[in-house]
């Protein structure tokens, strides 16, 4: 009877054992997230971000409901200097340690960042450094570190023009390097195209000209469809031996933020200021997006020396001057219109 008794307890004891050993095993466990309707949550945790900081970002986020239970099994099992930054989608309902594990051995995510056509490098590193949270000082330098630009293939003092605009998936925590190299490469694979080269080789240009071509197109295109207009207006100048007196490079050389170009603004002494000087300037302007690019490279065929802006975003193309002074004195007419529109409006 004691020895039925005594196996009886010992049957008890080890099936209490094996309960609690599944169950704390459970609870500390890696979570096998596999369910892509289930219920998460995205954070941030940033670089060298301390294990206080992550508590209270977990528990502002309603992901953890005791910041000292969760630091006490971070500092119990060793992760509370091994959790990595990164931008996670965390599921909910994990234990403190499933959470713990979960941040030590899941991918950090992508992240969407649209850049737009015609923005110079200190927008672009705004933009990623909002959505990235890189450090803008590191990447603008980087932009005009000669000696890593020319591992890129880069041989001008500045990556400007060849950062190229558009929507990209980039992983939370890249490096301001690999930013720039994404984009640069984005930039250069336009250029290893059988047509490409051809087109280059038909204009007789580079793929700097080029980029400068379309850095000019893309600060004075609005509408796509004039795009190629703009750029057979330009080749048309620069064969002829005239001048291209295009605004957006005197823009580039006017400093504080944009506005309309003055008279005084074309006598200013600059190698970008092409009222002053013949061809094309020594770089680009912005950073063109791929439309403005494609125009430099496939230019319309016309006989259009002139163009001047309408008033709606779109241009009058022109082929003598008499017929661009008569467009010019069109838009100053409406110019003048809106004036007095905004002066009655205000009650002058």
């Amino acid at each position: 009877m004691k020895q039925k008794i005594k196996f009886t307890l010992i049957f008890i004891v080890l099936s209490v054992i094996i309960v609690v050993f599944f169950r704390v095993s459970n609870y500390i466990s890696s979570p096998y997230i596999h369910k892509d309707n289930e219920i998460k949550t995205d954070i941030i945790i940033p670089k060298g971000a301390s294990l206080h900081q992550i508590a209270d970002t977990l528990h502002a986020k309603r992901l953890i409901e005791n910041k000292r239970i969760f630091s006490f099994w971070a500092r119990v099992l060793g992760y509370d200097s091994k959790l990595k930054a990164g931008y996670f989608s965390v599921p909910h309902q994990l234990t403190y340690p499933q959470i713990l594990s979960y941040f030590r051995k899941a991918k950090t995510k992508e992240i969407k960042v649209t850049l737009i056509e015609g923005w110079n490098n200190e927008q672009i590193a705004e933009k990623l450094q909002k959505n990235l949270q890189i450090n803008k000082e590191k990447f603008i330098n980087l932009t005009k570190d000669t000696l890593f630009l020319h591992k890129l293939g880069i041989n001008n003092r500045n990556s400007l023009g060849y950062l190229l605009p558009n929507t990209y998936q980039f992983f939370w925590g890249t490096t301001e390097a690999s930013l720039i190299k994404a984009l640069v490469k984005h930039t250069q694979s336009i250029f290893e195209r059988d047509s490409v080269k051809k087109a280059m080789k038909d204009l007789n240009l580079s793929m700097h000209q080029i980029l400068t071509m379309a850095s000019i197109i893309e600060g004075e295109a609005i509408i796509d469809d004039e795009r190629r207009i703009i750029a057979s207006v330009y080749y048309n100048r620069l064969r002829r031996r005239i001048k291209l007196q295009a605004d957006p490079t005197i823009q580039f050389v006017i400093s504080g933020p944009p506005r309309r170009v003055l008279l005084k603004d074309l006598k200013i002494e600059s190698p970008y200021n092409t009222y002053l000087y013949y061809g094309l300037p020594p770089g680009p302007i912005n950073n063109p997006g791929i439309n403005s690019i494609m125009a430099a490279l496939f230019p319309a065929k016309t006989k259009y020396i002139f163009f001047a802006a309408k008033g709606d975003g779109r241009h009058k193309f022109s082929i003598t001057s008499k017929e661009h002074a008569k467009a010019h004195s069109e838009l100053n007419h409406l110019r003048n219109i809106e004036r007095r529109k905004k002066r009655a409006g205000k009650g002058f």
